[in-house]
């Protein structure tokens, strides 16, 4: 039975996400959280994979209490169990400290149920660091597979993996050992909705909390005490001014492609006054 953990993070929802010009944080009041996108992707992939071979999967977060609501949307796609990390000593964690957290998850988990697979989003949303699973990866000594599009198959006997995953210029297969981290990206499936039971077992689910005590980990490498990233500012960028209107357009595409040749030409003698 292939043993699957799929890390996921509750995020704020981007396209709402203000900036504070005073303080230089996020303005998360008023803000909905949801599952990070990619994460949700990570989570499909554990689900067919469960579907297709057997098998059991951990839906593991750190965060605050409400981030048990990303765990219980995990329940919603066929996740078995949820475990949240929320205790007051991971508070300001950055990417190296948030590593060594959920290590130290998933280490708890494969001592007392076994770990094949580790699934995680390419990346998470609010951060974009994609610094997380590689740095999960390199802590548990596991081979990883970065922005996986898809999962060739599993050979549970021969205990490999092999995985498509995207390359700026291509697509390469890779082959791995198991257990092995797989980061997925939007490619690798797409969504379905929840079933009925499903749901139904999500609202009625308490996801497990673990504390730091709970871990086998030095509480000095946690939070702001294990994090060596400082943000010194943060900024929204500025507002883009309108470009100017060629004249033409689609009802005179030759004349539309006269002006902008017109307009280059004198930016380019401009330039070249200067």
């Amino acid at each position: 039975m292939l043993r699957m953990v799929v890390c996921v993070k509750q995020v704020p929802d981007t396209t709402e996400v203000r900036i504070d010009p005073e303080t230089n944080t996020l303005i998360r009041e008023g803000v909905p959280s949801i599952l990070n996108p990619f994460d949700a992707h990570a989570t499909e992939a554990a689900v067919q994979l469960k579907e297709k071979y057997g098998g059991h999967i951990t839906a593991l977060s750190m965060g605050p209490p409400q981030a048990a609501e990303a765990l219980k949307k995990c329940i919603t796609f066929g996740v078995d169990q949820a475990v949240l990390l929320s205790d007051r000593a991971f508070a300001g964690s950055d990417t190296l400290a948030t590593s060594c957290a959920v290590t130290a998850g998933l280490r708890k988990i494969a001592q007392e149920d076994g770990l094949d697979l580790v699934l995680c989003g390419k990346q998470a949303i609010d951060g974009d660091t994609a610094q997380v699973g590689p740095g999960i990866a390199s802590r548990l000594g596991f081979p990883q597979i970065t922005y996986a599009i898809g999962i060739d198959k599993i050979e549970l006997d021969q205990r490999t993996i092999k995985v498509h995953r995207r390359l700026e210029r291509g697509i390469e297969t890779v082959q791995a050992p198991l257990p092995a981290l797989v980061t997925c990206v939007e490619e690798m499936n797409e969504l379905r909705y929840a079933s009925l039971p499903n749901m139904i077992r999500a609202a009625r689910y308490k996801p497990e909390v673990w504390t730091a005590a709970d871990l086998d980990v030095d509480e000095e490498s946690l939070g702001l005490h294990g994090s060596p990233t400082v943000v010194a500012r943060i900024f929204a960028p500025p507002e883009r001014e309108p470009g100017e209107m060629i004249p033409g357009g689609a009802d005179d595409p030759a004349g539309a492609a006269a002006s902008l040749l017109d307009k280059l030409l004198e930016h380019l003698a401009a330039g070249a006054g200067e």
